[in-house]
């Protein structure tokens, strides 16, 4: 008994030092929560860890969050995943960067998109953030001007335009100030027309065809985006001209895309959850601003509505779908 006793004994103290050394190898593994208003896995951020290295189950950890297209839901989203005490938060939209704001000062953020990160107060700039918060940047607010010309473009005659916009989204003021000046200057007629809600769409529609537009601009927001088929299904029974700001609308039916395409931005966003998780800190990450937009329509759609595209502007689009 006394043998045994022994070789146990030597045996504990033999393999006593690797236990240790695997609870910490497990510790290591970073774990990541992921906030958004939509509802499905972001898979341009997965690709975007798998290509430096990272993968979802094995080296890294990601906790989904998805408000599934009801934003009040975000903050406790948000504070769920600061209880779990994740080493990064990512967030997509400027509502779920606003949440994860207001639930953490000190655990790292970075968001995937967001349409202006400065106006809206999340950072302090975009070369210096400050704080606890650093990503990318859709530059919206700057591209709606461009949005109203591409219409005009496309819509001969063109006078008036509604605007559809979420008056939650944190870029709120920017867009609609930069939305009226580009009409201005324009001269075209503008209807901005504030959705609170998903019950208040029909109300919003009917003040649509109500005021006659001739074409319809839907402003940036994670809340349109979840609710882009009611959107987009609406357009086409009016045939109403429509320009978005994702692509995923216009895959879905939608006539024109002019913008950042955001999968590119969200795999970029998995660089800045690298940095960090190697020791760099969010206020010394400059936020990044596209460099390349995205111009697509759906021809398909075009021809459905009775709308001729001018060839000028088919020919300048990077993708025509068919």
């Amino acid at each position: 008994m006394t043998k045994k006793i022994i070789f146990l004994a030597l045996c504990s103290l033999l393999l006593a030092p690797y236990f240790p050394v695997e609870a910490q190898q497990a510790k290591k593994v970073p774990l990541v929560g992921y906030l958004t208003a939509t509802s499905s896995t972001d898979e341009a951020f997965r690709q975007g860890l798998s290509e430096i290295g990272y993968w979802e189950g094995k080296n890294i950890v990601v906790e989904w969050r998805f408000a599934e297209g009801k934003l009040d839901r975000l903050p406790d989203l948000a504070a769920e995943l600061v209880r779990m005490k994740v080493n990064v938060i990512v967030v997509a939209g400027g509502n779920a960067a606003s949440a994860a704001k207001k639930a953490t000062n000190t655990i790292p953020i970075v968001i995937a998109s967001a349409s202006d990160p400065v106006g809206s107060r999340l950072v302090a700039s975009l070369a210096r953030p400050g704080g606890n918060i650093t990503g990318l940047t859709l530059l919206t607010p700057e591209l709606n001007g461009k949005r109203l010309e591409l219409l005009k473009e496309v819509v001969p005659g063109l006078t008036r335009v509604a605007a559809l916009i979420y008056p939650d989204n944190p870029a709120y003021a920017l867009q609609v100030e930069e939305i009226q000046e580009a009409a201005r200057s324009l001269g075209l007629r503008l209807q901005v027309l504030e959705v609170h809600g998903v019950n208040e769409f029909d109300r919003t529609f009917g003040a649509v065809k109500k005021e006659r537009a001739e074409a319809l601009n839907v402003l940036a927001s994670a809340f349109f985006s979840a609710h882009k088929k009611g959107i987009i299904e609406f357009a086409a029974k009016n045939r109403l001209p429509a320009i978005y700001h994702t692509e995923g609308f216009v895959e879905g039916g939608g006539l024109i895309f002019y913008g950042p395409r955001i999968p590119d931005l969200h795999r970029r966003a998995a660089t800045y959850v690298d940095k960090i998780l190697k020791g760099a800190k969010p206020a010394d990450l400059p936020l990044e601003q596209p460099t390349k937009f995205g111009f697509v329509i759906n021809l398909k759609v075009a021809n459905q509505i009775g709308l001729t595209i001018p060839p000028n502007v088919l020919a300048r689009a990077d993708k025509v779908i068919k």
